[in-house]
C-alpha cells in the first residue's frame, strides 16, 4: 500500500523527462538496522551521480514512514530509455571501478542492505509521465 501511495503522489507533481526515458524501475532497498544514515548518504554522495554517468535518470527518492516494529526503507524510481538500456546501464554501473571503491568503503563496518527489490514499470496510455 505504501508504494501505491509513493506513486501517486509522484504521478500527481507535474515535471519533465527526457522523452527517451520511457522504462521506470521502482527500487526498495531495506537496511540493516542501523544503517540507514550510512545508506542515505552513501546514495547522497556517490550513487546518484554514478548512476547519471551510466545513463540512469534519477527521479525521486523518498523513505517509507517509519512505524513500530518495521524497518524504514529507501524507495526510489528512475528511469531508462528502456529494457536493454537499463540492463547495460546496471551491468556498466556495477563494473565501473568507482563504485567498486564507494560500495567497498560503505561497507567498512557492515553490509548496509538487507534487501534490495526491483520492479520494472511501464506507464500506461493515460499516465502523466510517459
Amino acid at each position: 500500500m505504501k508504494i501505491i501511495l509513493i506513486l501517486a503522489a509522484l504521478f500527481s507533481i507535474s515535471f519533465s523527462l527526457s522523452s527517451t526515458a520511457t522504462v521506470y524501475e521502482l527500487r526498495t532497498y531495506t537496511p540493516n538496522e542501523g544503517k540507514m544514515e550510512n545508506l542515505l548518504t552513501r546514495f547522497r554522495d556517490h550513487t546518484l551521480g554514478i548512476f547519471e554517468s551510466h545513463g540512469i535518470t534519477n527521479i525521486g527518492y523518498w523513505l517509507t514512514e517509519k512505524k513500530e516494529g518495521e524497518t524504514q526503507k529507501l524507495v526510489y524510481l528512475i528511469a531508462h530509455k528502456d529494457k536493454d538500456a537499463a540492463e547495460a546501464s546496471w551491468k556498466a554501473f556495477k563494473a565501473d571501478p568507482k563504485w567498486k571503491a564507494v560500495f567497498a568503503a560503505s561497507h567498512v563496518n557492515g553490509v548496509l542492505v538487507k534487501e534490495v527489490v526491483s520492479q520494472y514499470l511501464t506507464p500506461t496510455d493515460f499516465s502523466k509521465i510517459k
